[in-house]
């Protein structure tokens, strides 16, 4: 399947200029990596390139030998993340050193009180309840920084919505909210690949993000989850991130990039962006040597 994808040309989290490109998708899961497996390569007649998401390092020449010519671009380098949920989820909590674990339950405990004492989670699963989370969940992820500058937001289109309905028909989805004073303030979306759950959408209301709820959601949907003894991975995708980073319990190291067809306006595109993102990262370097990167951060956010 084929979309319009934007390059993006960005500062911290604020997109500068886009520059929309029709390709396709080749998205790597976890099991892909385990198994050293390329997906099959999508038929490319009508589009630009691929999109390669989360390539371990060794992928990439084998995918040059099978489109041989084609340029590669935008790439971003990160460790994907994982949790091993082949134990418990005490297990798992013991993984964390004592000072974070103080630090998690502290969260929870505040948010809690908050509540009233008693932390308001929302397991849906079937279809009828995934309709009652989109119901509540839409309008909440309108308001989260992902769908705001990052476009990243839970999708709400017709075709999106009936993938979701099949996948909860076939019991392969997991969605939680999580509830303070009656109202949502943060979703988390799972669909599940064999044994796999996948980190597709978290948000939270950043009205009350000194209430920690992605953290406090993650970690207690992250209890149940555990206990129904199916899962083997939980899988964070593509991108770093602090929150992956600090609920992970691996990670390999993977890149997302562009490979498009040889043109001279392809070419120049991905040199553009190269060049681009060279000098947004020499001026962080000397933000950051010159004691100046909270002012340009303050700057972006104006």
């Amino acid at each position: 399947m084929s979309a319009p994808y934007e390059v993006a040309f960005t500062i911290g989290s604020r997109r500068l200029l886009t520059v929309k490109r029709d390709v396709a998708t080749l998205a790597f899961s976890l099991h892909d990596i385990f198994d050293g497996r390329v997906p099959a390569v999508p038929q490319l007649t009508s589009v630009e390139g691929l999109r390669i998401l989360s390539a371990p390092v060794s992928a990439e020449t084998r995918l040059l030998e099978v489109m041989p010519g084609f340029l590669v671009g935008a790439r971003e380098t990160y460790e994907r993340s994982y949790i091993d949920m082949a134990g418990t989820y005490d297990a798992y909590m013991a993984r964390f050193s004592g000072k974070t674990r103080s630090t998690l339950r502290r969260k929870r405990r505040k948010f809690e009180e908050a509540e009233g004492g008693t932390l308001d989670l929302r397991l849906y699963r079937t279809p009828d309840e995934i309709e009652r989370f989109l119901q509540l969940a839409l309008p909440l992820s309108r308001l989260t920084y992902q769908a705001r500058l990052l476009d990243a937001g839970l999708p709400d289109d017709e075709q999106a919505r009936a993938a979701m309905y099949r996948l909860a028909e076939a019991d392969r989805l997991r969605a939680f909210l999580l509830f303070l004073h009656g109202e949502p303030v943060a979703y988390l979306y799972l669909p599940i690949e064999r044994d796999t759950l996948v980190y597709a959408h978290l948000g939270y209301d950043p009205r009350h993000a000194d209430f920690s709820p992605g953290t406090v959601l993650q970690l207690a949907a992250l209890e149940q989850l555990f206990a129904e003894r199916r899962f083997r991975y939980f899988d964070f995708t593509e991108g770093d991130g602090a929150h992956k980073a600090q609920f992970r319990t691996d990670s390999v190291r993977c890149a997302s990039f562009l490979m498009l067809r040889p043109s001279v306006a392809n070419g120049a595109l991905l040199a553009s962006l190269a060049a681009f993102d060279r000098v947004v990262a020499w001026t962080k370097s000397l933000a950051e040597r010159t004691g100046a990167d909270a002012l340009v951060r303050r700057a972006l956010r104006a």
